[in-house]
């Protein structure tokens, strides 16, 4: 929704959300002008309200479905925002106690191109052009070292909690594995079958991706979301033994899914932006299948 009517946010001057004094905003809520940040926007029939004026809006009694308090991207409100995104590291910290503890065993079994299940009897390697199309998946939960996963679930943290709270948690996790999958499959595409490719970057940086179109979305100051994404390009480039591949292609997919969460017309919204990651993910089958032709 467009931010309140005569305001054109200055990136040296803006407000600070009112619950959330470290945030700056601008936009402010449609009824009591208060401003307010991603996390505490409720989408209201013309631009947004904080959360106060919901309730007051709303009163005490139950609130009809149609007319429930929305994020800005059409999700529903829940108690905790960042639910999901503690869930993903949660689930991310588990694995990796896992990888630590069992070893090579049990990470060349799900990362996407894996050693032999047995090596003794066998000497190719085995992975998704095998039938083991779990990999695409399970390769974004595992991570080579402390330093990697400590990376990761740093940034999870810091742009996947704000964003989660703007889009809603199931748009949220749809854009986690969606940008996920799509850079697995970029690198089992362009890859060679015999390089080792794990950790949840992909998604990362379609979190990234997505977190720079809703800034956009809200006039929000880019440079520093731009600046950051360069660095990390840089590094991604740059840096021998990264699986740019996977980057890039969750960059990409990042990118499309978040401008239908966040652009999708109010009418069929959920239709747009539930289609757009159909449609990526039929890309991604399609470059899977393309790949597996090629090593079969």
């Amino acid at each position: 929704m467009d931010q309140a009517a005569g305001s054109t946010p200055d990136a040296r001057s803006l407000p600070v959300c009112y619950r959330h004094p470290d945030r700056e905003t601008g936009i402010r809520c449609t009824r009591c002008e208060r401003p307010i940040c991603p996390e505490c926007m409720v989408s209201a029939s013309v631009g947004f309200q904080c959360p106060e004026c919901v309730r007051a809006g709303s009163g005490t009694g139950h609130t009809p479905a149609a007319t429930r308090p929305r994020t800005l991207a059409g999700g529903t409100l829940t108690a905790d925002p960042r639910l999901a995104t503690k869930i993903l590291i949660g689930v991310n910290l588990a694995a990796f106690l896992v990888q630590q503890s069992v070893g090579d065993r049990f990470t060349n079994r799900f990362l996407l191109f894996g050693g032999p299940a047995h090596a003794a009897y066998l000497t190719g390697l085995q992975g998704v052009a095998d039938g083991q199309y779990y990999r695409l998946l399970t390769a974004m939960f595992l991570h080579s070292g402390y330093i990697h996963i400590l990376f990761n679930m740093v940034s999870l943290w810091w742009i996947g909690g704000p964003l989660e709270a703007a889009l809603g948690r199931a748009r949220y996790l749809a854009l986690y594995f969606v940008s996920g999958l799509a850079g697995s499959a970029l690198t089992y595409l362009l890859a060679a079958p015999n390089q080792p490719s794990l950790g949840a970057s992909g998604a990362i940086y379609g979190l990234f991706a997505a977190t720079a179109v809703l800034m956009r979305r809200l006039n929000y100051d880019l440079r520093p979301v731009v600046a950051l994404l360069v660095i990390n390009l840089i590094i991604t480039f740059g840096v021998p033994h990264i699986a740019w591949q996977a980057h890039v292609g969750g960059l990409v997919a990042g990118a499309v899914t978040g401008y239908a969460m966040v652009h999708a017309p109010r009418r069929n919204r959920a239709l747009v932006q539930y289609g757009t990651c159909a449609v990526v993910l039929a890309v991604v089958v399609v470059l899977t299948l393309v790949r597996t032709a090629q090593l079969t």
